[in-house]
């Protein structure tokens, strides 16, 4: 039975990858069927997405973790990450078995949405985004992701039309299979040698030419490096400096969120301050984030015995 929905004043999602665009545009469509018109879609990064203020009314929210901030009457939220709060007032739909998109898609058939070419991109998506690398599609479900790292969000949009249906089979995948084939074999072998300690756990993979997550996920399942989690480190077209965080054994989290990020147990991202200007700064700034000087000790007899010999230094008439 279809649990029964708000009517949302807006449509919330992530910005930054093929889950927040699947969910979204999944949510909608659902939206346009149900209420007969187009509904806001509002897509954030992780930095904007603190600081939006949650006013609205009524709200449909995916692929961001549940927070209590927008734990309210008429909102829904359908998301995957991991989270600590508890809804009192808000339906939250939650699995992290499954991708955001997956989640917007299960509710999206209850009410008649099915179609052959949504199951095929939800499907690719949750590979992508849980980085199922044993799966057949992994390769395939890689490069409809790196259509929104290298086109992003609003491009693709256009693009498409808003209609999640019209990105199967798109040219622009012939774009990324070449790039895959004549970029990736290129740029794991630079970034191989170009690995930079930021710690003794972490390492940041500087990479110039090919698709960042297949070389590093190589370099993790080849251990061509010592460090159990390899960062990422670029600048978007607004200037704001993103960090992706990737491990194989459930260390990328914790890494994530020592820089208020968030994600998943191999697969997790932040934004750094704006204070961060570029990628080098970014690297100090980690270096010295992940590898803090230890706090000065406090020995109390120090501190009298200096004082005691500032005094027998004085000299008074």
């Amino acid at each position: 039975m279809a649990i029964e929905l708000p009517k949302p004043d807006v449509i919330l999602t992530h910005e930054s990858d093929l889950d927040g665009l699947t969910s979204g545009l999944i949510l909608s469509s659902l939206a346009e069927k149900l209420y007969g018109e187009k509904i806001k879609l509002e897509a954030h990064h992780n930095n904007f997405w603190k600081q939006r203020s949650m006013a609205d009314k009524s709200a449909w929210v995916s692929d961001f973790t549940f927070e209590t901030r927008f734990d309210k009457p008429n909102w829904l939220i359908l998301d995957h990450h991991i989270t600590e709060a508890t809804p009192k007032h808000a339906q939250l739909i939650h699995d992290t078995g499954k991708s955001a998109g997956l989640l917007c898609y299960e509710l999206a058939c209850e009410h008649g949405l099915a179609s052959p070419a949504l199951e095929r991109l939800v499907y690719l998506n949750n590979i992508a985004d849980l980085f199922l690398e044993d799966a057949p599609d992994f390769v395939l479900a890689q490069d409809y992701a790196n259509l929104v790292k290298t086109y992003g969000f609003w491009n693709l949009y256009e693009i498409i039309g808003g209609r999640l249906e019209n990105l199967l089979d798109h040219p622009l995948l012939e774009v990324m299979s070449v790039k895959r084939s004549v970029e990736d074999p290129i740029g794991f072998n630079w970034s191989r040698n170009n690995v930079v300690p930021l710690s003794e756990k972490v390492g940041w993979v500087n990479t110039v030419v090919g698709n960042v997550n297949l070389i590093v996920h190589r370099l993790l399942n080849e251990q061509a490096t010592p460090y159990p989690v390899l960062a990422t480190i670029f600048r978007r077209a607004s200037g704001v400096i993103m960090v992706s965080f990737r491990s194989k054994h459930g260390e990328a989290l914790s890494i994530a969120q020592l820089f208020q990020g968030g994600g998943h147990p191999n697969a997790a991202g932040a934004t750094l301050p704006k204070s961060v200007n570029n990628v080098p700064d970014a690297a100090d700034y980690m270096k010295r984030m992940l590898n803090p000087k230890p706090a000065p000790k406090a020995t109390g007899s120090g501190d009298l015995n200096s004082l005691a010999s500032v005094l027998d230094g004085l000299k008074l008439d």
